[in-house]
């Protein structure tokens, strides 16, 4: 007769790590390891690779002094980390702005030569929707500017973005929806990458 296996058990959510950390502080390590990354990368992508580090840092020392506000009833601590990151990116406003219009003012960057003619046009053409793009977000309010960005760039659904900005879903959704029709405008009357079917909900 064959020996029983072991059952490996899954490995705990995010709000079992954390409230084992209410009395066991060094657990919160687990959750810094599994969300460190994404919530780097989006603090790079609205501030810049300089400044992320700190952003970084500060998002989860914060998230570590609130853990015993933590909803444990969310099993996944990921929309809420979205959310300190974007308070914390807030106080960068004028920083997020200024990069934005930097990459308004730039214009495309010259293509060196040997270039497929096809993929030059191509790029010169992505580049400068790339400008009329960041322009459009740099003019939008900043509870518009933030639920774009939460979903476009982190993925969250209206949901999450909900719950990590602490608002109700309908104003999720009616923030983005007006985010998404000036830059519409702002694009000639289309956004490709903001069409409906895109967005996740």
């Amino acid at each position: 007769m064959a020996a029983p296996q072991s059952v490996v058990p899954p490995w705990p959510d995010d709000a079992t790590v954390i409230k084992r950390s209410w009395d066991e502080p060094d657990c919160f390590g687990a959750v810094f390891d599994a969300h460190y990354t994404e919530i780097h990368r989006y603090a790079s992508q609205r501030l810049g690779p300089h400044a992320a580090d700190d952003i970084c840092a500060e998002t989860f020392a914060l998230a570590f002094r609130q853990r015993h506000r933590y909803d444990l009833s969310r099993s996944s601590a990921r929309p809420w980390l979205y959310g300190i990151a974007t308070n914390v990116i807030s106080r960068h406003r004028r920083d997020e702005v200024r990069l934005l219009r930097a990459v308004h003012r730039l214009g495309p960057r010259s293509e060196s030569a040997g270039g497929h003619e096809d993929a030059v046009t191509a790029k010169v053409s992505s580049e400068r929707l790339r400008e009329v793009l960041a322009k459009a977000i740099a003019a939008l309010p900043a509870e518009q500017r933030d639920v774009l960005l939460l979903v476009a760039l982190s993925g969250l659904s209206y949901e999450e973005a909900a719950q990590a900005l602490d608002v109700p879903f309908g104003t999720v959704s009616s923030r983005l929806n007006r985010a998404r029709k000036k830059l519409r405008k702002a694009l000639g009357g289309t956004n490709p990458l903001l069409d409906e079917e895109d967005i996740h909900r």
